[in-house]
């Protein structure tokens, strides 16, 4: 089975969107371990929507949008990393909570979830100013963690000279391959998804994995 993680710089980076847009392109499973938050629908939810992808349940639907570790201990729930393991399928795509230093529980982050799964991590990022230190950040906390990397898929305004000098610092400090650069979707929906066509270079490292 080929499966990727998807992780974030930040919360709300992108990382739901872009996991979608992968399912579609690259006929993935999707999984989303954790759901933090259920008012306005899940992720699961949403994937399913502009994906059509088989989804597979979460492991923890947790009722607050909050971290895992603090939306746990409000439900009265104990989050341990023998709670999960990968679900069957040929090829999958499995959704983190926010970045990869987001808490689980009081010992364990995404970081040991992307250990005990055994998974390499595709790091989603801001295409915009700023976006160069979260995103090398978040690399050196992989890279120090055993965690090994796809790449990046930044998110954000198409077209600006900015982004193009963020892509080149970010591949250059963070020594991995930018693989795919996304919109941010005026309509999101399953016709404009389907329509932003996957790279080549992404489409040769997902068939490394």
């Amino acid at each position: 089975m080929k499966h990727v993680f998807i992780t974030g710089t930040d919360t709300g980076i992108g990382k739901t969107i872009t996991s979608a847009w992968l399912c579609k392109h690259w006929q993935a499973d999707y999984w989303k371990p954790v759901q933090s938050g259920l008012d306005g629908g899940t992720d699961s939810q949403q994937v399913a929507y502009l994906s059509g992808a088989l989804v597979h349940p979460e492991t923890h639907c947790l009722s607050k949008p909050l971290s895992p570790h603090q939306a746990a201990d409000i439900d009265g729930i104990k989050i341990q990393l023998s709670d999960f393991a990968l679900p069957q399928a040929q090829r999958l795509v499995v959704e983190g909570a926010g970045g990869c230093m987001v808490p689980l529980n009081w010992r364990d982050t995404m970081l040991d979830l992307m250990k005990h799964l055994g998974s390499c991590a595709l790091l989603v990022a801001r295409s915009g100013l700023g976006t160069i230190n979260h995103t090398c950040l978040s690399l050196q906390a992989l890279k120090a963690a055993g965690v090994p990397v796809l790449g990046v898929v930044m998110v954000g305004e198409q077209g600006r000279l900015s982004n193009a000098a963020n892509r080149e610092a970010i591949e250059h400090f963070g020594e991995v391959p930018v693989l795919a650069e996304l919109p941010l979707f005026s309509d999101t929906s399953p016709k404009a998804l389907a329509e932003f066509s996957m790279p080549e270079r992404m489409v040769r490292a997902l068939e490394s994995l």
